[in-house]
């Protein structure tokens, strides 16, 4: 294994591992994903925690998949969740979540950037 692949195996775990731990964190205090001053409601709290319910799988196959080193997976998923970031660094910005904005657009480029590498490699 080379250093660049144990470099991205160590970044996209990690990205993975902060999207499920992010998630589960809103699940239990959904407030912490709002904008400042908006309140939570029935259907915040349901809504958070039906993305841990879709997050934490997604990122333990993440994880799953680059330690087993199953490169037809790797990409495909990489890309997936690359995806689902920049989407959430989209509605970061719809919301005005400046930490939702940054947070995701980092793990969204760690993803998308290592996808191609995988791809050729």
């Amino acid at each position: 294994m080379s250093a660049v692949e144990t470099m991205l195996i160590a970044a996209n775990a990690a990205a993975a591992l902060a999207a499920g731990a992010a998630s589960v964190l809103g699940a239990a205090r959904p407030g912490l994903m709002l904008a400042s001053g908006e309140t939570v409601t029935s259907g915040v709290d349901f809504y958070a925690r039906v993305y841990a319910i879709r997050a934490i799988p997604l990122s333990i196959a993440v994880v799953a998949v680059l330690l087993v080193a199953d490169t037809a997976a790797i990409v495909p998923l990489l890309v997936v969740a690359g995806v689902i970031q920049a989407g959430d660094a989209a509605l970061g910005v719809l919301r005005r979540v400046p930490g939702m904005v940054a947070g995701a657009s980092v793990l969204a480029v760690v993803h998308l950037l290592s996808a191609p590498w995988y791809a050729t490699h």
